[in-house]
């Protein structure tokens, strides 16, 4: 059998990993350039960022986890209920399927023929793909979702972290915004490829949005940095 591979099949790991990576760069890199601006110590840069990877990995996985989770359940649920509907009322739901179908375009002979060939191969993932709009593609996975939330975050973070590392606590500033920049229009750039969607919109969008929250904790750490010495 033939099976074409869409974009489309990508999303679930996708959105996570280019959330958690996206979210490790620009958290990382702003809470860095925060403490940079406040004139901190190279060593207390460091250790923020560190603290900023570990707390933020585990922070995904955890969130992920949970929210991922509460779309689960409420597929199961949705899932038990139109179970019970099958059973209690198997010809209504047959009809239902079928206005769902002419709806769609089929007149209602083909749309009744249809509905019955799909409810007498597999009634329940017949009313799940198209009455409730779950398929394979789309349906909850929280343990995978958790895990490449915190593994991507991870190694978002770990880039600014290591540029801080190898500069100076003068040219810390200057080299973490730079790479952060650079960075997320790269990874930017592939999530975009790799999803099918046009790559430049891709890039200036999280490119302008990261510059944003990056000028903003460095403002901040500015102030209070001004404000305690």
């Amino acid at each position: 059998m033939h099976r074409e591979k869409h974009s489309i099949e990508k999303i679930g790991w996708l959105r996570a990993a280019v959330l958690g990576a996206n979210d490790g760069i620009v958290s990382t890199a702003s809470l860095l350039l925060g403490v940079a601006s406040a004139n901190a110590t190279h060593q207390t840069i460091l250790l923020t960022g560190i603290a900023g990877l570990v707390a933020g990995a585990m922070s995904m996985a955890a969130g992920e986890y949970v929210s991922v989770s509460s779309q689960a359940d409420t597929e199961k649920a949705a899932l038990a209920e139109e179970q019970a509907e099958l059973h209690a009322d198997y010809p209504g739901e047959h009809r239902e399927l079928t206005s769902i179908y002419v709806h769609r375009g089929l007149d209602l002979a083909l749309a009744k023929q249809v509905a019955e060939k799909l409810m007498s191969h597999d009634a329940l993932g017949a009313h799940a793909r198209d009455e409730l709009g779950i398929s394979e593609i789309t349906t909850a996975r929280p343990l995978q979702a958790a895990w490449t939330s915190a593994m991507s975050f991870a190694v978002g973070a770990i880039l600014p972290l290591l540029v801080a590392f190898m500069v100076s606590s003068d040219w810390a500033i200057t080299a973490i915004a730079l790479s952060t920049l650079i960075s997320l229009a790269i990874l930017g750039g592939i999530a975009a490829k790799t999803g099918g969607a046009p790559v430049l919109p891709g890039i200036i969008r999280i490119t302008f949005w990261s510059t944003l929250a990056m000028g903003v904790s460095s403002g901040v750490g500015m102030l209070f940095g001004s404000l305690v010495n």
